[in-house]
């Protein structure tokens, strides 16, 4: 891997663009073309979703002066017949026999980790989670890894990698496991690439902007449940201790209705009120969340604080019932709030019921991220000692584009990202929402990746862009990957320090949980749940982490329910 600065000067990429002439066919369509068994199926705009692998079919692929394929034009250049790029007689998501090749992958950069940890909880709870549920993105990003990390605001790339099996083919230690492996001796051609993004560590509480935190409260019948209201409460109450004076805090609930219990509140020597209020706080009648929602920004923009990081946290179970319970029309009556004051929204849920697609989708579109809290422990390292690090953000609207060398890469998929792929013509364009990510975070994307046989040289370039949250300037970050350090075997003593089999063994994980789904294929060299679990459990050993034990456990767990 080597690392680069800024990968072009906007002006000289604009000059080339004038010179260019690329032909590139429908974005949207995907490849149904099967290669050696392998099942590929629908894939989102501009990008490889997680359900589809990108194929060199000998078409026309633009190149600049380096070898390196060209980065995505600067106007949308899909074909004609439709205002949104789709093909005449092609609806959006429809499989198609064939695609043209395409090897640019662009997406919105994401730190949730509500699927992982809501997965752990149905687990525990002797349920296997619905395959619905399952995000691998989120599997793979609850676990911090060692990248290097940039002495300021936005992020470093580091590009790696390693083969999924041995020379011969065989990705397994045996020929007991219950799992098809429908690559067979292809196996050989297959490689992870890792593309690991770092922002800054998180500076100590007493460095970072004062915060205004808006906290919307789920108090609806259902969150009388134990490990709801009730680790809400505990964790809030703790929290409120550890914040700074200059921090402020609201307070906003909701049921069937919605009201401001605390308007923002600067803590100094009000933390006695604050913790008044937390107390007053009771579970009533149905879930409101969208009044929950529209009352907590409104209370936000109210207590506003200039040259503060300004947040709503909503905490819920998600199982909204009344009022408006649809994503998109709850985001549209705070866009105003969203896009004029940066107000970013961070959803923690709660519950053996979640309602997980209506809080990813509020995450996702609300500029913010989501994880899940099952217990105690969970609750403190979010609210107590999470969120308070976390707060300031250093990078807004965060977007990858990881383009692919078609003279060394047969195919690639990327594992995840599915509800963040942004059309590849809109990587600059800043105007196409990115993600908003805070210091202290890793961002990894995992792809499976086909190499031509006996491969040399470049095989991907991995450019990462965002605004600078206080000016709003862009800027440019690249790392690359050649095909000789894709050589060393996934399995290895070197792969372990690096962080890469964890990311190999949580991208596994998840694929092995959303099986159900006919909608993906399986990853090359997959192991069975048995062999997984032994080599989570070795990988505790080493690393002597808690976060990679509770992974292997939770593996056990689901090698359990499956014999």
């Amino acid at each position: 891997m080597r690392r680069t600065g800024r990968h072009q000067a906007r002006q000289e990429r604009q000059a080339r663009r004038g010179r260019r002439c690329r032909t590139r066919g429908a974005l949207l369509a995907v490849t149904a073309t099967v290669t050696a068994g392998l099942l590929l199926t629908a894939c989102g705009a501009g990008g490889s979703g997680d359900n589809s692998y990108n194929s060199d079919r000998g078409g026309d692929n633009a190149r600049e002066a380096d070898g390196f394929p060209a980065p995505a034009p600067a106007h949308p250049t899909g074909p004609s017949g439709t205002d949104d790029g789709t093909s005449q007689g092609y609806e959006k998501g429809e499989v198609r026999e064939s695609a043209p090749a395409d090897y640019l992958s662009t997406f919105a950069l994401d730190v949730d980790t509500a699927s992982y940890g809501y997965a752990r909880r149905s687990l525990e709870d002797g349920r296997r989670p619905d395959p619905s549920t399952i995000r691998p993105e989120e599997f793979i990003n609850s676990f911090r890894q060692n990248y290097e990390r940039p002495d300021g605001n936005g992020f470093t790339v580091t590009v790696d990698g390693a083969r999924t099996a041995t020379p011969d083919g065989s990705g397994r230690r045996d020929d007991t496991d219950d799992t098809d492996d429908t690559y067979g001796e292809e196996n050989q051609d297959w490689r992870f690439v890792r593309v690991g993004l770092a922002t800054r560590e998180a500076e100590d509480t007493g460095e970072r902007p004062p915060a205004a935190l808006t906290f919307v409260i789920d108090v609806s019948g259902s969150m009388a449940e134990p490990g709801r209201l009730d680790l809400a409460k505990e964790s809030l109450g703790v929290m409120t201790d550890r914040l700074r004076d200059d921090d402020a805090v609201a307070l906003v609930t909701f049921s069937d209705e919605a009201k401001t219990v605390l308007p923002m509140t600067r803590l100094g020597d009000n933390r006695g009120r604050v913790h008044e209020a937390i107390d007053t706080l009771e579970p009533t009648d149905s879930t409101n969340l969208g009044a929950g929602v529209t009352t907590g920004y409104r209370t936000a923009v109210e207590g506003l604080r200039e040259g503060a990081t300004n947040r709503v946290v909503l905490l819920s179970d998600a199982l909204a019932n009344t009022g408006d319970t649809d994503a998109d029309s709850i985001l549209d009556r705070i866009a105003d709030a969203r896009r004029e004051h940066g107000i970013t929204l961070f959803g923690v849920g709660v519950g053996s019921d979640y309602g997980d697609a209506l809080m990813e989708r509020l995450a996702d579109k609300g500029d913010g991220h989501t994880t899940y809290v099952s217990n105690a422990e969970d609750a403190r390292t979010v609210f107590c000692d999470q969120l308070p690090r976390n707060i300031d953000l250093t990078a807004r609207d965060a977007k990858a584009q990881v383009a692919f060398d078609p003279e060394t890469v047969e195919q690639f998929r990327l594992i995840g990202y599915d509800n963040r792929q942004v059309a590849d013509e809109d990587f600059r364009d800043d105007r196409v929402d990115g993600g908003e990510i805070g210091p202290g975070h890793t961002v990894t994307a995992l792809y499976a990746v086909r190499t031509k046989p006996g491969a040399t040289g470049h095989v991907a370039t991995a450019t990462v862009r965002w605004l600078d949250p206080a000016t709003r300037v862009p800027h440019e970050e690249t790392g690359q990957v050649e095909a000789d350090s894709l050589d060393r075997p996934l399995w290895d003593g070197t792969t372990a320090s690096s962080g890469l089999q964890v990311t190999a063994v949580a991208a596994y994980f998840a694929d092995s949980l959303r099986s159900g789904d006919g909608r993906w294929g399986t990853l090359p060299a997959t192991p069975s749940l048995r062999e997984l679990a032994e080599r989570a459990d070795e990988l505790a050993s080493a690393t002597e982490s808690k976060p990679v034990r509770q992974l292997a456990e939770t593996i056990h767990r689901a090698s359990d329910l499956r014999d």
